[in-house]
Order: C-alpha cells, then structure tokens, then sequence
C-alpha cells in the first residue's frame, strides 16, 4: 500500500551502497576497509549492455543526501568532506547540531525537509536510514555493489520489512579491478 507520503512526493530516493556478498555494510566495528581497499587479486568482468550506475554517473545527479548519524560520524573522520556543494540532513535523535548538516528527528521531520527544498535526487545511506526510508516506501532506485567477500558477521544492509518490496532490474555489470557486482534496480509501485 502506497502511503500518503509516497503519492505526493516530488523527489526521487536513490540508494548507492557496497554490501557484502552475505549483506553486510560493515563489520562489527565499522570497519569498512574490505570494500574501500579490498586485496587485489584477479577477477573477471563483465560490461553488460545495461550497466549499473557507478558512483561518477550517479553522485553528480544527486541534490541532497540523508544519512543516519553513524554514517554522518563515518564520513566526519575522512579527509576531505566528500559532499561539498549538496544539502546534507541527518537523520538522528542524538546529535543537537553540525555545521554541515541539517538535523532531523525522524523520517517524517526529514521528508518535511526534503519537500521544503524542493529537492530533486535524494541520496539516502546507513542501513538503519536505508531500512527506514525503504518500510515508509521513499526509495524508488537502489544500487548495490556487491564484494567479493563473507563477513559472516557486522551490520546488515536490510532487515525484515512488512512487505515484499518488489523490484525491477535496469542494468548490472561486475568490474575487474575489484571483483564488484553491481546492480541497479528501480522500486516497482504498486
């Protein structure tokens, strides 16, 4: 069933994500150094006809970003500030305020934000935000890169959901570089 929120919403939300290939975003300790620096070794590719987005094509498309404090504390600690030029709420009940980032309280305060700004292309990451915005029926894209790796253990990309969220694929292709599956589906309406 489509929520009020959903039928009326101007924005797209757009998932650009690395998992596991056992569905893990992280490792216990948020260590995410199997995806960002992975061992080299050889893979084969495979550049289908429809290839799934990849972070060049998809991040210029995108106008605001809403991540989970987590994730915002994640991408604190990197050298550079990796958003510049785009909006950036935060989806939490901890933090009071940032100098980068809008604060939200719940998904109903974000999507209030989002609909004030007339944003465009939303890109929501952080599993628990992902989950959250997923079950409330705001994602309409995703893009998952699947590694080459079992962590058997850390935080999971998805959860259980209330109901089957059906999906359309429109493009996948795997890189030699990193071994990655990438996949790009659109969220089937009901």
């Amino acid at each position: 069933m489509m929520s009020v929120m959903t039928a009326h919403r101007t924005w797209r939300g757009c998932v650009f994500i690395g998992t596991s290939l056992d569905g893990y975003i992280a490792k216990p300790d948020g260590d995410l150094s199997w995806l960002t620096t992975p061992e080299p070794r050889p893979h084969s590719t495979d550049k289908g006809a429809n290839p799934a987005l990849v972070w060049e094509s998809f991040f210029p498309t995108i106008d605001t970003l809403v991540m989970g404090r987590t994730t915002y504390e994640t991408v604190l600690g990197f050298d550079v500030w990796p958003f510049e030029g785009k909006r950036v709420i935060v989806l939490s009940s901890m933090l009071d305020t940032s100098d980068r980032a809008d604060i939200a309280r719940s998904v109903d305060e974000a999507v209030a934000l989002l609909t004030e700004s007339a944003a465009e292309r939303v890109y929501v990451d952080g599993g628990q935000t992902i989950r959250a915005f997923l079950s409330r029926g705001l994602i309409d894209e995703l893009t998952v890169s699947i590694a080459p790796v079992l962590l058997g253990r850390g935080t999971r990309l998805f959860g259980e959901l209330d109901r089957d969220v059906l999906l359309t694929l429109r493009g996948h292709h795997s890189t030699e570089g990193d071994g990655l599956v990438r996949i790009t589906y659109d969220v089937a309406t009901r």
